[in-house]
């Protein structure tokens, strides 16, 4: 691939993570609507079921990001991509329809086997970038996740006053289009010399694992990158939960300040990282983006004020150096041929926390907030999510090192 198509293909891979997540965003705020529409308005069996649909779609993404990522290494990225596409675009389609809960769980649970396939993008930047660009061109992704989260909620909020079905319509029409689009414009960039054998004994989740084995110096950084994953399970868990019961912020003020993290978030990822790594390094990167990350938190965790709490969110968006730079670090000690196996065993390392992070942290919210403690501490789960940063930078500190050449 030339340097035109490959600038042309990593447009391509920046606007389809983008156009996904504006298309899973927009449905963030009426999907917990539609589920108490169909339970009658009963707010507690509302939220149990709404936490089964959490579960289930990190579970899915749990059993299936390996398959497609093994799918991709066997077949191309681009087949993968685009039968992601397609699939959410229909699937939207019948959550829009969905005559009642049991159609609905059965729509999110298809758009978890979809959405699995969000680790080929990763293969994709892989397999076109040279090693010392690649965290660059993670965070291009990283980019494109931010402002997705940022627009979609917002929008589909807009939407869901005139029509709680409507989201999943405008959400369906972005994913067809998009996989339209891909069908004329994006390359193959996973060429069939490189490509692996497909075997059911390395697709599966716990074959999938064996893969951060099988190279030096990977399993160490995945433990690092599995902490990052269960530490950021704390931001869409308790954000609300927490801001209502410290300082009484309203749907409103949860917006703005949600607004302004992916913001931030979107520049540290589309730009900054690309310098900063360019200059410390990958492993310097991963270092202070951690270090970044486990400051916020505890900022986060123990703020008495709004106004202290306003300055974790600056300072948590540099914490987005972190994941673009481990990725980079992994993808250089793996074969090409496995890269697609790489970034399923993320995927599905990212299901696992998804499966414990949620019931986790809001458990121990709960019992920082109960009548058994004669203080209550509110902040524990971002303090526990500090805990995790700080031990994934004491293991970062040995594992990201340069591994020498035989």
């Amino acid at each position: 691939m030339n340097t035109r198509h490959r600038k042309a293909a990593l447009v391509f891979i920046f606007i389809t993570v983008l156009l996904d997540m504006l298309a899973l965003g927009i449905t963030i705020p009426v999907l917990p609507k539609l589920i108490l529409g169909f339970r009658g308005g009963d707010s507690a069996r509302a939220a149990a079921v709404y936490g089964a649909f959490g579960t289930i779609f990190a579970a899915m993404q749990f059993f299936f990001a390996p398959i497609l990522g093994a799918v991709s290494d066997r077949f191309g990225r681009r087949p993968a991509i685009l039968l992601s596409n397609f699939g959410l675009g229909l699937d939207y389609i019948l959550m829009a329809m969905a005559p009642s809960l049991a159609w609905l769980f059965v729509g999110r649970t298809i758009s978890g086997i979809c959405a699995a396939s969000f680790s080929v993008p990763s293969a994709y930047i892989a397999d076109v970038t040279t090693p010392e660009k690649r965290a660059a061109g993670y965070g291009m992704i990283g980019a494109a996740f931010g402002l997705g989260f940022v627009i979609g909620p917002a929008f589909g909020g807009l939407l869901g006053d005139l029509n709680p079905r409507l989201p999943f319509w405008v959400a369906a029409g972005l994913s067809l289009a998009n996989a339209v689009y891909g069908l004329f414009i994006l390359p193959e960039s996973h060429p069939r010399e490189k490509r692996s054998r497909f075997e059911w004994s390395k697709a599966n989740p716990v074959g999938s694992l064996k893969l951060l084995r099988k190279y030096p110096g990977v399993l160490s950084v995945a433990v690092v990158i599995m902490f990052f994953y269960l530490a950021h399970e704390v931001l869409p868990s308790m954000w609300v939960l927490y801001t209502d019961y410290r300082f009484h912020w309203d749907t409103r003020m949860v917006g703005l300040t949600l607004a302004a993290v992916g913001v931030f978030s979107a520049i540290v990822q589309g730009g900054l990282i690309r310098i900063g790594v360019a200059r410390m390094g990958e492993r310097n990167a991963l270092l202070f983006g951690l270090l970044c990350g486990a400051i916020s938190f505890a900022i986060y965790g123990l703020a008495a004020t709004p106004a202290i709490f306003y300055l974790g969110i600056p300072l948590g968006a540099m914490w987005g150096f972190a994941g673009p730079s481990a990725q980079a670090i992994m993808s250089q000690r793996v074969d090409p041929a496995e890269q697609g196996r790489l970034q399923g065993a993320l995927a599905g390392m990212r299901g696992i926390t998804g499966m414990i992070g949620p019931t986790a942290f809001t458990s121990i919210f709960a019992w920082s907030i109960g009548p058994r403690l004669a203080h209550p501490i509110p902040g524990a789960p971002f303090l526990l999510a500090t805990a995790l940063l700080l031990a994934a930078f004491a293991v970062a500190w040995f594992s990201a090192r340069p591994i020498p050449k035989a």
